[in-house]
């Protein structure tokens, strides 16, 4: 299986790397940006175990979580998963995810 980033999703990894760059420097975010790339594609490939998110609104959405990041996806055609978003735990994760698909 494979994975595929959604735009939300592609600047949200863009925003955790520049996080990481300034608070604990380059070594530290390219060791986490390749942990949660590697934690995705375990997910693409079943070796982790999808949840789904207790919203009505959210059918069809699963997650899994990456140290202090949720990885929100759907499956997709072909036996690839499109990653939606990612999100910390800390966020307001229900209304920042509705309002990502929006």
């Amino acid at each position: 299986m494979k994975y595929l980033f959604h735009a939300v999703a592609d600047r949200r990894q863009d925003e955790i790397w520049d996080y990481t760059v300034e608070r604990w420097g380059e070594e530290q975010a390219i060791r986490y940006i390749v942990g949660l790339h590697e934690a995705i594609a375990q997910a693409a490939e079943r070796n982790i175990v999808w949840r789904k998110p207790i919203h009505p609104e959210l059918s069809g959405i699963y997650f899994i979580r990456y140290e202090n990041h949720y990885v929100f996806f759907r499956e997709l055609p072909n036996k690839v998963i499109g990653v939606i978003n990612i999100l910390h735990e800390n966020m307001d994760l229900p209304s920042r995810l509705e309002d990502d698909l929006e």
